[in-house]
């Protein structure tokens, strides 16, 4: 009997805490989902909002995409805390550095990805993630990104001109609403990196609060085009249910009323 598919649902999959290593002596803490009983056709490193505005690996979006993707999409899904971010898994080590220490741990989340020999790794960056993936994540062993909601705060034009030159798909999806930057600005911005799409989407706000669904759907078209979306909203097999409360007040919106640090100026 088919079960529906719900916000604090967990489908079958291979789950294990890890633990990654930065070049400048830290250890983050995060998690390996995997497929249940085949290898991953690709793989989504993820990259989560401000850790200042409540910002960490269990950030909603990234949560489901664990909980989901391995089952319905084949994907490895690596999530985890960057630096002086913490969620129940832990807390990771160090302190958060304005997108300048972080350089290390996009580079220890990819050179971890790459040991595990997972597949065709893309980053998945959401916010405060998508500037650290645009500012580091150019790297040869990275296939493509995703960027969900992209303020463009800590990130610069020579940082797209990066991405321009290499060529790398890279995606946008740009909520309607947004707070900080809209889909025609967007496309604007985005216009100098000639492979880039952007992808505006009706009704949708900065924390994609009711849109997790069509957020998942845009990422497998990308990163799994064999399988068919939307996904399956409704699970026919064994089922967990995850406690969300715990992230309730984890959220960038409980922390909505606080100012958003910029970039560090030298």
């Amino acid at each position: 009997m088919s079960t529906p598919i719900r916000a604090s649902s967990i489908l079958p999959g291979r789950r294990e805490d890890i633990e990654l290593h930065t070049a400048d002596g830290l250890t983050l803490v995060g998690e390996l989902a995997r497929p249940l009983d085949r290898e991953p056709v690709a793989t989504l490193v993820c990259l989560h909002p401000l850790p200042t505005h409540g910002g960490m690996m269990d950030s909603h979006v990234l949560r489901k995409a664990a909980w989901r993707l391995p089952a319905l999409a084949d994907l490895a899904v690596l999530r985890f805390n960057t630096r002086g971010t913490s969620s129940v898994r832990g807390t990771s080590g160090g302190e958060f550095d304005n997108a300048v220490g972080e350089r290390y741990d996009v580079a220890a989340a990819i050179e971890y990805a790459e040991f595990a020999e997972l597949p065709d790794i893309w980053l998945l960056g959401w916010s405060f993630g998508t500037d650290l993936t645009l500012r580091y994540g150019c790297d040869p062993a990275v296939a493509g990104a995703i960027l969900l909601s992209p303020p463009l705060r800590y990130s610069n034009p020579d940082d797209l001109a990066v991405w321009a030159r290499n060529g790398k798909p890279l995606t946008a999806l740009v909520p309607e609403f947004d707070d900080y930057l809209r889909p025609d600005e967007a496309r604007e911005r985005f216009a100098a990196v000639p492979q880039a799409e952007v992808v505006g989407v009706p009704g949708a706000k900065h924390l994609w609060v009711g849109d997790a669904e069509t957020v998942l759907d845009e990422v497998v078209r990308r990163v799994n085009p064999a399988v068919p979306v939307p996904l399956p909203t409704t699970w026919d097999g064994p089922m967990e249910t995850g406690d969300v409360s715990a992230y309730a007040d984890r959220t960038v919106a409980s922390f909505a009323d606080r100012p958003v640090p910029g970039p560090s100026v030298d």
